[in-house]
């Protein structure tokens, strides 16, 4: 998939799943309709300036520089400068099981981050590749879509739930069919959750091809992707919450074959290195 047919893809995807939203709206009326355009205008408000704190809050993340970590710190900072972005804020993670994540909601407010486990497993290379692909997440505003998407799918489940309690046919006087209220609360919520996962899996492969550009070489990303997931099925992420698994670079303790496929944050492991393959 070229990168103008993902990004209309991406936008498509971003079109329905707030055209869901307000569709859950509707079924409470034009009020019902006005208010889930206004929820989902704040959730994308706090999606956009408030995602980046509370990821990195919620994984125990500490800051650091050239002093506590120089050469983590150097690696960023190369990568940075050869991608033409601002320097990002740089932390590391206390938690055993090896991952990373990049958030911020534009290359100006981003930060990359690392676990402590990571860095022990992974080598120079590997470490540059995982670094390269979180830094083309920042380059390509992914952290910002990602964030949206499920900040919106997030939204639709408490809409969802309104639904049901107060009854959705908003045309109804007697308040419409209880019946509808609870198929709302069944079926957007998981249409939303399968929408906000086709956007994430979407942007992984882009994020792993420029990464490979943005190294020099696709080797050190494709041993990195070989190690992570390996651990990620062995060891839990501590502090990680499901809602949060679309931001990490391997996905936390998820099997992804057959129909889990359709609810994975990420596509398979071996798809992403058969591309990247395919590109050295």
């Amino acid at each position: 998939m070229t990168r103008f047919a993902n990004n209309a893809k991406t936008v498509l995807l971003l079109g329905t799943l707030f055209g869901l939203i307000l569709f859950v709206g509707a079924q409470f009326g034009q009020r019902g309709l006005l208010l889930a355009f206004i929820f989902g205008g704040l959730s994308n408000i706090v999606a956009y300036f408030f995602s980046d704190r509370i990821a990195l809050a919620t994984m125990r993340a500490q800051q650091v520089d050239e002093q506590t970590a120089p050469d983590l710190f150097a690696m960023v900072r190369r990568l940075a400068e050869n991608a033409g972005l601002p320097m990002p804020k740089v932390y590391v993670c206390p938690q055993e099981a090896p991952n990373a994540f990049a958030t911020g909601r534009n290359p100006r407010h981003a930060a990359v981050a690392v676990t402590q486990g990571a860095l022990r497993l992974l080598s120079y290379d590997e470490l540059e590749g995982v670094m390269a692909h979180e830094l083309s997440h920042v380059k390509n505003r992914d952290t910002l879509i990602s964030a949206v998407a499920a900040t919106i799918a997030g939204a639709l489940n408490y809409l969802g739930y309104m639904a049901f309690w107060f009854g959705g046919g908003g045309n109804n006087r007697e308040g419409g069919h209880p019946l509808v209220g609870l198929l709302l609360l069944i079926f957007a919520p998981i249409a939303a959750v399968i929408i906000q996962l086709a956007i994430s899996r979407s942007r992984e492969f882009v994020a792993d091809a420029d990464a490979a550009r943005l190294a020099g070489t696709p080797h050190g990303l494709i041993g990195a992707l070989r190690k992570l997931d390996a651990m990620a099925k062995r060891i839990p992420l501590e502090g990680e919450m499901p809602s949060q698994s679309h931001m990490f670079i391997v996905q936390p303790l998820c099997a992804t074959g057959g129909l889990t496929r359709l609810f994975a944050t990420h596509p398979s492991t071996e798809r992403r290195i058969a591309r990247l393959m395919e590109a050295a």
